[in-house]
């Protein structure tokens, strides 16, 4: 609780009380802050909950290969990884269309439970399906828990306060970042890596009791014609799910399962089910997100769009740094690691500024300029390659990646309902949600075959060599992902207009 404050108080809008005047919600004065008394319980219980997914997040790759190991499932590791993210993208849809028709509360509660669940499942599995299983079925709960996070912000903040709840959003993941991977190493190596799975469900029920009763009083039930909250629920009945839409939410699932597995397998065999998972994969997309998302239409369909430009392109190439540093220069895997550590702060501090209510005139350069220092940043990172550059260059070049990042995912979750309306809210979380995950899946499919086509299956599995992978192999990923960044540039420009 008391990191939960620090990341709390550092965020906080503490000058919103100029523009505040205007908007009160719920009743509450218009100099309330994200931490004042009519918010602080729902503050501090949701970015708890945050926190811990967060921790849970940056911990796990510390303890899956010994996982693995222990359950003779190394051939089956990657679906450790895949099997957590096919699922969420389920989940994301079905609290969307949870969260719209009978409010965030349901579908907030059951994806912690499943969290928890597969949190159990996986810590005491004893053989490596079971493992997977337990990560699905944490995928699912993940799902569920940030959509329904994002309709909660939509319906309980007034929209003065949302920059900032969203950048202590953006805050929960820096100390995990740093801290996740230590702390886990520590467990796994002095407890068992069970006990990295088994650790966390505990502590979700302090936040759980602390954000509960806030949310039912402020965003429980479905929004009405009247409004929202309370008084929506009265006055419209609970909608039925939309069939459809749940049905194209299977479709990606399945078809970003079956791309990932083509991917990790550059046999031509593979093609069967790479092209399947293309097939499901592309006209559920389409019906998943914002009609002209594809053709970055003004307003809401670029803000999705950027979302996953910029996600897919970022994550896709940070993969890839600490094995090139490893390999290509030698450094240790902690060196290599601690290279991206003041991302994290950076990240924050970028999230800190567009909280800031005398930015937000600005949002849509500050968007253009963050996907900039983005594309630079990756461009930049396969320098080291070169051996009289030196290797500190990329950590100097991540912070700068790094806060763009800040700037431009945090500014999506803030544009993204701005321009929702309240029983759409759920629907274009899930949308966000999935622009995301889907452009990560697909552009690191996409970076992973390059990489291992031009030489990076060569890589030696001892970490102290530097020899291995053709250069080359670094170059087909980095590259590619910088133009990839470029485009969001101009993506940036389409969402002009859209905050007024």
């Amino acid at each position: 609780m008391g990191l939960t404050l620090a990341v709390m108080s550092v965020l906080e809008p503490r000058d919103a009380g100029v523009t505040d005047k205007a908007e009160p919600s719920c009743g509450v004065e218009g100099d309330e802050t994200v931490m004042g008394r009519a918010y602080r319980a729902l503050s501090v219980g949701i970015v708890s909950v945050v926190l811990l997914i967060a921790f849970e997040a940056t911990a796990v790759g510390t303890a899956m290969p010994v996982a693995a190991r222990e359950l003779d499932g190394v051939a089956l590791y990657a679906f450790a990884f895949s099997g957590y993210f096919t699922t969420s993208l389920f989940g994301m849809v079905l609290a969307g269309q949870w969260s719209d028709r009978r409010g965030p509360l349901g579908a907030l509660t059951t994806g912690i439970g499943c969290f928890a669940a597969g949190l159990v499942l996986a810590g005491t599995a004893g053989v490596m399906w079971l493992f997977i299983v337990g990560r699905a079925v944490q995928g699912l709960g993940g799902g569920l828990v940030i959509v329904a996070l994002y309709v909660v912000v939509g319906r309980a903040y007034p929209e003065r306060l949302r920059p900032a709840i969203m950048a202590a959003f953006a805050a929960s993941w820096v100390v995990p970042s740093i801290v996740g991977p230590l702390a886990s190493g520590a467990v796994t190596e002095h407890l068992g890596w069970r006990w990295v799975f088994l650790g966390i469900p505990a502590l979700v029920v302090f936040p759980l009791a602390l954000a509960l009763p806030q949310i039912r009083r402020r965003a429980a039930g479905p929004v009405g014609r009247g409004g929202e909250g309370e008084g929506g629920a009265e006055e419209a009945p609970a909608a039925s799910f939309d069939r459809r839409r749940l049905r194209l939410a299977l479709g990606i699932s399945l078809g970003a399962g079956l791309l990932q597995y083509a991917a990790q397998d550059l046999r031509w065999v593979s093609l069967v089910p790479g092209v399947v998972g293309a097939v499901l994969l592309v006209p559920a997309a389409l019906g998943l997100l914002p009609r002209g998302t594809y053709r970055a239409a003004r307003g809401l369909p670029s803000v999705v769009l950027l979302r996953g430009v910029a996600a897919g392109s970022f994550v896709a190439a940070e993969s890839f740094v600490p094995l090139m540093l490893v390999t290509q220069r030698g450094l240790s895997p902690t060196l290599a690691g601690f290279s991206l550590a003041a991302g994290g702060g950076t990240w924050a501090l970028a999230s800190w500024v567009q909280s800031r209510p005398r930015v937000e005139p600005y949002r849509d350069r500050l968007m253009t300029v963050g996907m900039v220092l983005v594309a630079a940043a990756i461009a930049t990172a396969p320098s080291v390659l070169i051996q009289s550059v030196p290797a500190w260059i990329v950590a100097v070049a991540w912070g700068f990646g790094c806060f763009g990042m800040g700037l431009v995912i945090s500014s999506t979750s803030v544009l993204l309902l701005q321009l929702s309306a309240p029983e759409e809210a759920g629907s274009n979380s899930a949308a966000l949600q999935i622009s995301d995950g889907l452009s990560n899946v697909i552009l690191l499919s996409a970076g992973g075959a390059a990489f291992a086509a031009l030489g990076g299956g060569a890589v030696s599995h001892a970490a102290t060599e530097a020899s291995g992978a053709h250069p080359g192999a670094f170059v087909a990923v980095f590259l590619p992902m910088a133009g990839v960044a470029l485009v969001g540039v101009w993506v940036a420009t389409r969402i002009r207009g859209a905050s007024e």
